[in-house]
């Protein structure tokens, strides 16, 4: 009989990807992750990893198999947490929720329950694996989630061929109501409970306050760029090699505050993602401001009208070779290669037709139509078909 350890978070999902597996005739051991411990950044004074143990609990007592919580606070403080806040010092916008799978899920945890002999490790998340045999060789593949509203490959995007061997994804083929409601004829007490928000496994945290406890509030000038700026115009591309016109086309504009006026103070530019219309406390304008830009070395945020503002669109984005990730081993570009492919720059985003072009030292995404607010440190993804081949962290 195989054994295989369900990463058993409190929902829904994992509850039913647990109760799946045993039914399939799998041995199931349901472990609960605690990765944090620091309960004075929690919104409210709720303990939820303290809540959602308990119900992994209740929901492994109720299928009948042992359960334990494993403390994975240290290791998730120094590849999580540290790395999002010298991501946000950057200026980047990190995607924890990408890395946790990346590093803890499927890497430290992966490691606890394989020390456990287990053959397999199961997470609730909505996406599929099947496999492929390449010259005699087997190949697995991530594919998206049968319930399109809540397709979570995007989130598995860094997965390697040797994770994915040992992974198993009970729900993919299921939409969330099928969920709910196998949860609801087995009575287990997660049937009804709310999806979790907030950052992967911390629990309900608001990150404005997460970030000032280590980045300084320091204050800075928030200035208006006119949508008719001429550093919008066109340049003439005739004459470059299509690498060229392509970095042209990822670099963000260099902007300085003279370039427009001036509307306010900001806290930290550092707080600010491209993208983002709450949070700046500016009024007086007919139309949102959108923050189109922000420099750390100066603490200047920049913002447009609109979300048409032509400052929030770009054609094309350049991840560097050391962040281009391919889940697909066998289908990894060679220096000047291209391949057409879906791809999005966000969770949720509806998949964009594009184009890779791999060079020398980087490789650049471009996109059939502008895109709004690439922003770097976030995952670009790219499908085949259905699916997720590949992925990097835009530059």
């Amino acid at each position: 009989m195989k054994r295989v350890v369900v990463g058993l978070s409190g929902g829904v999902d994992s509850s039913v990807a647990a109760y799946l597996l045993q039914q399939e005739g799998y041995e199931v051991i349901g472990l609960f992750m605690k990765n944090w411990h620091d309960d004075s950044v929690t919104i409210s004074n709720e303990c939820p990893w303290l809540e959602d143990s308990n119900d992994a609990l209740l929901v492994a007592e109720k299928l009948g198999i042992p359960f334990q919580t494993v403390d994975l606070s240290e290791q998730y403080q120094e590849k999580i947490v540290d790395y999002m806040f010298n991501e946000y010092e950057k200026g980047r916008t990190p995607n924890p929720d990408v890395l946790c799978n990346r590093e803890i899920k499927f890497d430290v945890f992966m490691k606890i329950a394989l020390s456990l002999g287990a053959d397999f490790v199961a997470t609730g998340h909505y996406c599929q694996k099947s496999e492929t045999e390449i010259e005699g060789k087997t190949v697995y593949q991530l594919v998206a989630g049968a319930d399109v509203n809540k397709d979570q490959s995007y989130f598995l995007c860094q997965l390697s061929q040797e994770q994915l061997s040992k992974s198993l994804f009970p729900i993919g083929a299921l939409t969330k109501p099928q969920v709910r409601e196998i949860a609801a004829q087995m009575e287990l007490v997660t049937a009804e409970k709310k999806d979790s928000q907030g950052l992967c496994f911390i629990g309900k945290v608001r990150l404005p306050e997460f970030l000032q406890q280590k980045l300084q509030p320091k204050e800075g000038a928030i200035i208006q760029i006119d949508k008719d700026h001429p550093i919008y115009q066109q340049e003439d591309k005739s004459g470059l090699t299509v690498e060229d016109s392509l970095r042209i086309e990822a670099t963000k504009i260099a902007y300085t505050p003279e370039m427009g006026k001036f509307m306010g103070n900001h806290k930290g530019a550092h707080y600010f993602t491209i993208g983002q219309r709450k949070g700046l406390n500016v009024g007086g304008t007919k139309d949102p401001l959108f923050i189109i830009a922000t420099d750390v070395i100066t603490n200047t945020v920049y913002t447009g009208l609109t979300s048409h503002h032509p400052g929030l669109f770009k054609k094309a984005l350049k991840i560097i070779n050391d962040e281009v990730h391919w889940v697909r081993e066998d289908l990894a570009l060679a220096n000047g290669e291209t391949l057409e492919v879906m791809a999005r720059i966000r969770y949720r985003q509806p998949l964009q037709k594009a184009t890779l072009h791999q060079f020398e030292n980087e490789m650049f995404i471009s996109f059939e139509e502008s895109q709004s607010a690439i922003t770097e440190g976030q995952f670009a993804a790219w499908y085949l078909g259905e699916e997720l081949v590949g992925s990097g962290a835009i530059s």
